[in-house]
């Protein structure tokens, strides 16, 4: 009766394990759970998004304030066109506000930054955000740097 007891204490333990494992998973990934109840889809052009990918944040000072449904190419102008998901309760960021790709944490994260403007328009559904900022590339920073000091 009590190696009973024990395999069921471990049996306990490993299935508590496998949940903790679960939510570290679901919080490191970015994923929710609870889905957001409205929204409405903004865009942004960008000539380098660096490793941004769908489903990474967009903050304002720090707050999510949505999220990133979708990349392609603009045929058009060839840049990178971002889909951006703001939940619905954000309604006052203005056509004037400006979007950049940054950088999070040691790993690397990348999100969108968005800082409002001071225009009293707001920007509404299909909407595009004008001003932006491309991500700083490691790579290309390091190769500007080489190839200044190889032509002095």
């Amino acid at each position: 009766m009590r190696i009973r007891g024990v395999e069921l204490g471990v049996g306990i333990f490993m299935l508590a394990g496998a949940i903790a494992l679960a939510v570290l998973a679901l919080n490191v990934s970015g994923l929710n759970l609870s889905k957001q109840e409205g929204s409405y889809k903004v865009y942004a052009l960008f000539e380098n998004i660096g490793g941004l990918t769908p489903r990474s944040k967009v903050t304002m000072s720090g707050v999510t304030i949505g999220q990133v449904t979708s990349i392609t190419l603009d045929s058009d102008q060839l840049m990178a066109r971002v889909e951006m998901e703001i939940y619905k309760d954000i309604d006052y960021l203005s056509v004037d506000s400006s979007a950049s790709i940054l950088t999070a944490g040691l790993l690397g994260e990348k999100y969108i930054g968005v800082t409002t403007g001071a225009d009293d328009e707001m920007l509404s559904e299909g909407d595009y955000i004008e001003d932006t900022q491309s991500a700083l590339v490691l790579e290309e920073l390091v190769g500007k740097f080489l190839f200044n000091q190889a032509t002095e």
